[in-house]
């Protein structure tokens, strides 16, 4: 009787054990759940780009989207399904997607109001002006494997056009001209050349557009991509320098047709349909046009007293060419964290990080926890709920809580975004933000149109 009783009761133990320990987690996960909902809740009105779709028809609960997502809990489970917590994370990996066995995730772009100020594209990236496409970040979607996928894709677009087309041009008209050596851009060049395009590309800096001009050794993160000229790109994570190495090398391979110091003025169309493109250097005629830009444009200023001083700066490069300073970092996004972090570790520098809100709520996951540990071990010191309110030679004076604070400065960093070329693509004709039946009809019967005539 005693042996039978021992028996069950281990049975028992070894049953409960788990059973509890399982539920534990599973209610420890489910209020982390609930925090992350609310503060998603508090700090964005939702995905502003694109972003994954949950059919919890189908969602099986098994939990391999969350644990994939490189940007942290844009995912969790509530209810045993699926959800969307943290929209504003998203960049648009995919990998959640990619990740569910059943098929249950779809990626799809923010609803029309969430993207007022975003231009107006269709699925094919073409914006309301025909012929005039738009790839990469300027269309929403910041991942350099997005602006990769939308640079080759435009480019396919634009050849199958003029394939199907028995219209001739005058040998001084492109067939096409891609704005931007980026990611997007150099995807393009690349499949144009792949294609046999008579193209040009117009770059205002230098190859590589806004990688080029991160930090010193910043992990890019990417997914498995098909590169024209080269096939599949299967590397996950590498760093700037490894990034720009490979594209000057793929593109050593080629006659890539680039013009770099020139930046982009006026784009208009003659009576012919033709756009004119004039630049900074020269005037190009082409039949389609790819703006491969980035959406940050121009560093915006905070309009402070002294913020014209040449120790006040707005892009870092190369961290380690700055030791044993006072230093302060302006901002709470991921550009502003990764610059303290980067300055605080070289030899002798003290770095303060002023935002102006009471936490981080913006940033990578993998960055939320850098920031913490820098903190813990007083690497940096971060003061929240402050601005800015002057910059002398030698301090820089914060308002902090409604009061001022002074503290000794030899440099400054400011990291408040940029300004969007938004006038610029509105000059062009480009339109923004939720489109009315009327103008997406007039579109869609002018391509269509366009079609019949090169048909």
């Amino acid at each position: 009787m005693s042996e039978s009783f021992i028996t069950y009761a281990v049975t028992l133990i070894v049953v409960l054990i788990p059973l509890i320990v399982y539920v534990t987690r599973q209610k420890r996960r489910a209020r982390a759940a609930h925090d992350a909902l609310r503060r998603g809740q508090l700090y964005s009105e939702g995905p502003k780009a694109q972003h994954p779709h949950i059919d919890t028809t189908y969602c099986i609960g098994c939990q391999s989207c969350t644990s994939v997502c490189p940007e942290g809990d844009v995912l969790a489970m509530l209810g045993g399904k699926a959800v969307i917590v943290n929209g504003y994370k998203c960049i648009g990996h995919g990998l959640c997607a990619d990740a569910c066995p059943v098929g249950a995730i779809t990626m799809v772009m923010a609803a029309p109001a969430m993207g007022a100020d975003m231009p107006y594209i269709t699925p094919e990236y073409e914006t309301s002006v025909p012929g005039l496409f738009i790839a990469g970040e300027l269309g929403g979607l910041a991942l350099i494997k997005n602006a990769v996928n939308q640079g080759r894709d435009c480019v396919e677009t634009i050849a199958r056009r003029l394939s199907a087309s028995n219209t001739r041009r005058p040998e001084d008209v492109f067939d096409v001209l891609i704005v931007g050596a980026g990611p997007a851009g150099i995807s393009a060049s690349l499949q144009a050349i792949e294609c046999k395009l008579h193209y040009i590309t117009i770059e205002r800096d230098e190859i590589g557009g806004t990688v080029s001009k991160y930090p010193r050794q910043k992990l890019v993160m990417t997914s498995p991509v098909q590169f024209p000229m080269y096939g599949k790109f299967n590397k996950t994570e590498l760093s700037k320098e490894d990034l720009l190495a490979f594209w000057h090398k793929v593109l050593g391979r080629t006659d890539f047709n680039v013009r770099t110091g020139q930046s982009v003025e006026t784009i208009s169309k003659d009576s012919d349909g033709v756009f004119e493109i004039t630049t900074t250097g020269a005037r190009y005629r082409a039949a389609h046009v790819i703006l491969a830009l980035g959406r940050t444009g121009t560093p915006r200023k905070l309009g402070v007293k002294g913020e014209d001083l040449p120790k006040v700066m707005y892009r870092l490069i190369e961290a380690d060419h700055y030791v044993n300073k006072k230093i302060l970092v302006v901002g709470g996004g991921d550009s502003a964290i990764e610059a303290a972090m980067g300055l605080a570790h070289q030899v002798g520098n003290q770095v303060t990080l002023s935002y102006r809100k009471d936490s981080f709520s913006r940033i990578k996951e993998r960055n939320a926890q850098r920031i913490q540990d820098c903190i813990r071990r007083s690497m940096l010191r971060v003061i929240f709920n402050s601005t800015p309110v002057e910059f002398t030679p030698d301090s820089v004076i914060l308002e902090v809580n409604g009061k001022l604070q002074t503290l000794a400065n030899d440099y400054v960093w400011i990291f408040a975004g940029g300004t969007p070329p938004n006038a610029f693509l509105k000059s062009v004709g480009v339109a923004f933000g939720p489109q009315d039946i009327t103008l997406q009809a007039s579109l869609e019967a002018h391509q269509q149109q366009e079609q019949r005539h090169t048909s």
